[in-house]
């Protein structure tokens, strides 16, 4: 048995579309970019978003129309995809590091305010594997501080949140309370402005792509000029009003992504689904901590990581990894902290000890495969396997 660790649901509905799309002259600049773009930020509850091909850029338009630049600095976690630190370096401004908290995986509130300095302009969290970090707290620390907040939820599409200071309220106090206190809100809509990636292991794919979701008018507006090469609303195709680049989506990519955003509430509970059985097959499986989920939130899965107990070591770590391969098993070691990749090493010349609780965790985590048609009888298959090489 071979169980790969992500796969993508695609169906006949999906193929259907984009053979439709290649039957029309509208490869680009079509009309279904422009569908999908409001489709998502009706789903996310914003006004705004801006469909491009990856969530990296997605990120790097947010960095740039931010202003952020050159002797900026912009908090950050080192527990993530590569992406969300190499979109500050693009605009050559330095990410500045603060450690997680070991049960979300997310960035650490209260470490953030001692990391503040004159030249911090912004805060971007990640919404890791799908758990949203805490918006509430963050937010009072960048107004408190007259910072912008970008939410990095590339992996959480679909996921909600709701302020822990939630209490349940009659109709009436509940028209009292402010809404971030009170509501469930979907992951996406809590910064200045947020994105979502839509490579094939993500709840929803269209094979490469990403989007900038907002309520700011002028941050969407500047972020579309320059997906697609710095061309001003309603100007000629040869008239540039600044600095862009070719960041579009083309057609296939976003009439892929609608019919799979039709399909959102299935992908989500199917993805459910298999983390439930993920968890009632560990239950008996000792030296594994699965991954926690705050109760004030509702997770949409992105992967499904464990970790082992703090008995073992990374060498230990690897070895389960290869004996998980060895039975067919694609597992994965998720994430390898930012701060001691060699290139970060020498432009920013951190090093190990730095961050304690993210080389830690990242010492021990293994990404089991995970994916919408994964079966109760391959997740249990992974289980038995991973407790034999436990043992």
């Amino acid at each position: 048995m071979r169980i790969p660790l992500a796969r993508p649901d695609i169906t006949e509905q999906e193929i259907e579309a984009v053979v439709a799309v290649l039957r029309t002259p509208y490869l680009s600049l079509g009309p279904k970019v422009e569908d999908f773009e409001k489709r998502l930020a009706e789903y996310a509850g914003v006004r705004y978003a801006v469909a491009v091909n990856s969530g990296t850029s997605a990120l790097h338009l947010i960095i740039r129309a931010l202003k952020i630049g050159p002797g900026d600095e912009v908090i950050t976690t080192p527990f993530s995809f590569i992406s969300s630190s190499n979109c500050i370096l693009f605009e050559g401004a330095k990410p500045v590091f603060v450690d997680i908290e070991p049960k979300t995986l997310n960035i650490d509130p209260e470490l953030i305010e001692a990391a503040i300095t004159p030249r911090t302009k912004a805060i971007l969290a990640v919404d890791v594997f799908g758990h949203p970090a805490e918006w509430d707290r963050l937010k009072e620390i960048a107004d408190k501080h007259g910072l912008r907040l970008i939410e990095d939820s590339a992996e959480a599409l679909g996921a909600e949140w709701r302020s822990p200071k939630s209490k349940v309220h009659s109709p009436k106090s509940e028209n009292q309370e402010n809404p971030l206190r009170s509501e469930w809100k979907k992951a996406g809509s809590f910064g200045n402005a947020g994105v979502f990636a839509f490579y094939p292991n993500k709840q929803i794919t269209t094979g490469e792509g990403g989007v900038i979701v907002t309520d700011d008018v002028e941050l969407a507006r500047v972020c579309r000029s320059m997906a697609n090469q710095g061309r001003g609303e309603g100007g000629e195709w040869l008239q540039h009003v600044r600095l862009g680049y070719n960041y579009r989506m083309d057609e296939m990519s976003a009439v892929l992504g609608l019919v799979q955003l039709s399909r959102i509430e299935e992908i989500v509970a199917s993805r459910a689904q298999v983390a439930d059985w993920y968890a009632k097959a560990l239950k008996e499986v000792e030296g594994i901590e699965p991954p926690y989920v705050s109760p004030n939130i509702r997770m949409s899965w992105f992967v499904y990581v464990v970790r082992l107990s703090e008995a073992f070591t990374q060498k230990d770590r690897d070895r389960i990894l290869q004996g998980l391969q060895e039975k067919g098993i694609e597992c994965r070691n998720y994430f390898a902290p930012i701060h001691l990749q060699p290139f970060y090493r020498e432009i920013l010349g951190t090093k190990e000890g730095d961050f304690p609780v993210t080389e830690s965790i990242a010492a021990r985590t293994i990404a089991l495969p995970f994916y919408n048609r994964l079966t109760e009888g391959e997740v249990d298959y992974v289980v038995e396997n991973l407790d034999d090489i436990l043992k």
